[in-house]
């Protein structure tokens, strides 16, 4: 009987067991969850490692292929949270990515991320020259076709927008930005978020965007890369905070610490900028990353004795990622056991990392779309927004006697410089996954452009620098047999970006002499400038009939030159930085403070006035302003004003004109700036065309002001509104 009620129990035991329900789905692995309840669920069930490594960030090598996939431990540890991803090979990232996704405890996806500046396969113009566009919603396309590229490439979260206010061109990065002026780079700088991330970053083709460099990098000693900056409380509020801020409210998924010492505390451990300001007070919800190696970098800054305590500085600090040094991963273990970090700090950066993971939609979707290249690159549509964008963005500099466009009358043409069959100095620094060949050369733009309607005399000239004038005879002779010259100069494109910083932003000698050798043939000089920087032009401008700024326009830029200079199209572009007359004038910016005296102090060798300031730049038509109208002259600080400018194309062709809109505070308690930009506008007039331009006045976001601690402060008074040429008072009371 006994045997009996054993075997009865075992038959029993396999028969439940059969009927066992199978383990639930992890909660985090639900699609219908709220992400909050599967981030909270998923970090209770992380090993302090496995949360380290979400913390850490690594290469994916550009010598990695498709016959290194089944041998990938050696190349890299799927447990990381983030890969920098040097490649383009969809397969390859998928095959990376499985790797964490099917092969790891808890199958985390891995965050795929690359400096994506100006464009992925297709290049748009720097972003130096983007801003002088005037034109947010083409730049925000141009961000949405760029996302579109890097998502195919396999990249989810691009090191882009650069939003750092730059007024020294000595410094090499002022190219990644949209110029001097803080509201500016804030408008630019939302529009490349909303273009990068689009409605929903779970959607295919966006991608996370990264605000740098947080914080006043643009502002670094002498315009010398990592250097120290000296800046105040009150600067920092005015003018270094407000476009991040923007991006912030914009929804950037994350934010990029700069190199830079901060009067004395360096971004990567400034707690002040990266907990108290971006985190508690905007309330940001991503998360931090380093800049390459900053961690480690702290010790040559001077304020870690080894990198254990770099560690514990940057991490308590608030920056949730560090990118490359591999700090984290090495010593948050002992500085736990040390208690001087704690698991909620660790926790908390891990929650945003992998928030970010799961609104982008890699744990339900962790693989890339594999789609032919012919079918995810320069496509039409991407080209002709490049080529758009590029003809917005230059800038006519000059045009004595309206030399330009170059008249029907011309029969030949000198094209002159070490531009002309340059493709790889059209691409401007940081270039993505684009290729020189893919880039169209100003000789063959200028050939297409002008085929069967004039002759082109091609000469080299000179290199971009040297000594070497062999190449002066040549020119000469092919302006001596032409009706006009157009010289093609400017930087190669390895002078601007990262650790380009530079002495002086004049034009090598080599090429001022050879703008000098041509003028002495007497024949009329058109200058083409492709630069990444500001240049003092104090030596060439006299000797020139015509200066168009083109920029390094990217990959479909040249057709856009040449569309300018035979007249299809309309410069419309304008400065969005001051042009020095000389190295020496430098800082030099539109909206500086008064000074005590306002006629006396300045230089007694140089002129005073900058050779083209901020918001400068001519077009082919004439606009005529008409007087502002307000809707009232006195307002309460509760009321808005409507300001009204009517503008008239005078001109024979269409144009786009970009209005300007500055306001000035002449007797505040804490200083202003002589007038400061509050907004812009940009609309097409055709011909014989009137446009009223409205701004709208609000008090509490065009007035006021911050004070050093970030409070805002709107005073009554008379204040002053700048259009064109006009300045209008008008007085707000309580």
């Amino acid at each position: 009987m006994k045997t009996f009620r054993y075997l009865f129990a075992a038959a029993t035991a396999i028969i439940l067991v059969s009927f066992k329900k199978p383990d639930p789905l992890p909660l985090y692995k639900n699609k219908s969850a709220s992400i909050e309840s599967r981030v909270n669920d998923l970090l209770k069930r992380m090993t302090l490692d496995e949360k380290v490594m979400q913390l850490s960030q690594y290469t994916l090598g550009l010598n990695d292929n498709e016959n290194n996939i089944n041998d990938l431990s050696k190349g890299f540890d799927p447990h990381a949270g983030s890969l920098i991803y040097f490649g383009s090979d969809p397969l390859f990232r998928n095959a990376v990515q499985k790797k964490a996704v099917e092969e790891t405890r808890l199958g985390i996806p891995i965050l795929f991320g690359f400096d994506i500046i100006h464009g992925c396969k297709t290049l748009y113009p720097i972003p130096l020259a983007v801003g002088c566009s005037w034109n947010t919603e083409l730049n925000r396309e141009a961000c949405s076709n760029s996302a579109k590229e890097t998502y195919l490439s396999g990249i989810n979260w691009t090191f882009s927008p650069m939003v750092d206010v730059a007024r020294d061109p000595r410094w090499g990065r002022v190219a990644e930005g949209y110029g001097e002026d803080p509201y500016t780079g804030a408008q630019f700088g939302a529009s490349a978020v909303r273009g990068y991330q689009g409605q929903s970053l779970s959607a295919p083709n966006n991608i996370a965007a990264c605000l740098k460099h947080y914080l006043a990098y643009g502002l670094v000693e002498g315009g010398r890369d990592y250097s120290f900056t000296d800046v105040s409380q009150q600067l920092l509020q005015d003018t270094y905070l407000v476009s991040f801020k923007a991006g912030v409210k914009a929804g950037a998924s994350t934010v990029m610490s700069s190199f830079n010492d901060i009067s004395g505390t360096p971004s990567t451990i400034n707690k002040y900028l990266l907990t108290d300001i971006l985190k508690t007070q905007w309330g940001f919800k991503g998360f931090v990353v380093a800049d390459w190696d900053a961690i480690a970098q702290l010790m040559n800054q001077g304020v870690a004795k080894d990198p254990e305590q770099a560690g514990e500085r940057a991490l308590n600090a608030g920056l949730d990622m560090d990118m490359l040094s591999d700090i984290y991963r090495k010593y948050i273990p002992d500085l736990l056991k040390q208690k001087k970090i704690t698991m909620a700090t660790v926790d908390e950066a891990v929650r945003r990392v992998l928030t970010l993971k799961f609104k982008l939609g890699l744990f339900d979707n962790p693989y890339t779309p594999v789609v032919a290249e012919s079918q995810r690159y320069l496509q039409p549509e991407t080209k002709k927004t490049a080529n758009q964008l590029a003809a917005e963005s230059m800038v006519l500099l000059k045009n004595k006697d309206n030399i330009l466009p170059i008249s029907g009358s011309i029969k030949s043409l000198a094209i002159i410089g070490p531009m002309v069959n340059d493709s790889t100095d059209l691409m401007g620094s940081w270039t993505g996954r684009a290729n020189a060949k893919d880039v169209e050369s100003i000789n063959s733009a200028l050939r297409g452009e002008f085929s069967g309607k004039l002759q082109l005399n091609y000469a080299h000239g000179c290199d971009f620098d040297g000594k070497d004038d062999s190449g002066f005879d040549v020119a000469i002779n092919a302006a001596k047999n032409s009706d006009e010259v157009v010289l093609f100069l400017g930087e190669k494109n390895s002078w601007s970006g990262e650790n380009t910083s530079r002495s002086t932003i004049a034009l090598p000698e080599i090429q001022e002499r050879l703008v000098a050798a041509i003028k002495k043939t007497g024949k009329p000089i058109i200058i083409v400038l492709i630069n990444g920087r500001p240049l003092a032009l104090k030596n060439i401008e006299p000797d020139a009939d015509a200066i168009l700024e083109a920029w390094q326009p990217g990959t479909v830029g040249a057709t856009a030159i040449t569309g300018i200079l035979s007249g299809r199209i309309n410069p419309s572009g304008k400065l969005d930085i001051t042009f020095p007359l000389t190295t020496g004038q430098i800082p030099v910016y539109y909206d500086m403070h008064p000074r005590a005296r306002p006629y006396l102090g300045n230089y007694q060798d140089i002129p005073t006035e900058p050779l083209y300031w901020f918001g400068y730049g001519l077009s082919y038509t004439t606009y005529n302003y008409s007087d502002v109208k307000l809707s009232s002259t006195k307002i309460k600080k509760t009321e808005h004003l409507i300001a009204k400018v009517e503008v008239d194309n005078t001109g024979k062709i269409d144009g786009k004109e970009a209005v300007l809109w500055y306001i000035a505070h002449p007797e505040a308690t804490i200083s202003r700036p002589r007038k400061e930009l509050k907004f812009f506008e940009k609309k097409l007039i055709k011909k014989g065309e009137k446009i009223v331009y409205t701004f709208d006045l609000d008090p509490e976001r065009d007035l006021s002001y911050p004070d050093a601690s970030g409070k805002q402060i709107l005073e009554s008074g008379d204040y002053y509104l700048m259009v064109g040429s006009q300045k209008v008072k008008f007085e707000v009371t309580d």
